[in-house]
């Protein structure tokens, strides 16, 4: 009884850790192909279109420079706590890292792909959820723009909700 019930706890476990892999559409443009970025060994990519500097991970992860992926765990935070975050950061030796506003999270999406929307051999540690941008609606200052990144779509949300966050500083 105690081994069928390892095992059985044993497949649950393994079922959770399996994710889906990302979709991308034959035939449609890559609106962020890898030869675009610059893939920096301190854990950044800097983007030769935009002129960007972006976190290879998501917020609150560190880029293992050995195993080249991204380990620690990625909260979710308000907006306040993403500007304060950004303020603080200094991934890489950089001390003006911030959050993006709305139109450079976008330069980053990946409109051929989903689950998800971005080019995952130059990012990594994307979760498929929503991603803070400083740009507030226009109708309320109560609320920001976010992209989701399972599938590319952006909404207004409540300044209060908790999202994830990439950091971006402008090279100079």
């Amino acid at each position: 009884m105690k081994l069928k019930l390892l095992y059985a706890i044993a497949t649950i476990s393994l079922s959770f850790n399996i994710a889906a892999a990302q979709t991308c559409y034959d035939g449609a443009d890559t609106t962020t192909p890898t030869d675009r970025f610059t893939i920096n060994a301190d854990g950044t990519v800097s983007d030769s279109e935009t002129d960007l500097m972006w976190q290879r991970c998501s917020y609150g992860q560190t880029y293992n420079t050995e195993t080249q992926l991204c380990e620690g765990s990625t909260p979710s935070l308000t907006w306040q706590e993403a500007l304060r975050g950004a303020k603080n950061d200094t991934t890489a030796d950089y001390d003006d890292w911030q959050m993006p506003n709305i139109k450079e999270l976008a330069s980053i999406l990946e409109h051929s792909c989903t689950e998800p929307s971005i080019n995952e051999t130059v990012f990594f540690g994307t979760k498929l959820q929503n991603y803070w941008s400083n740009t507030s609606g226009v109708s309320t200052m109560s609320s920001a723009w976010v992209y989701q990144f399972d599938s590319g779509l952006n909404s207004l949300h409540a300044k209060t909700s908790n999202v994830y966050l990439r950091l971006v500083r402008y090279e100079k």
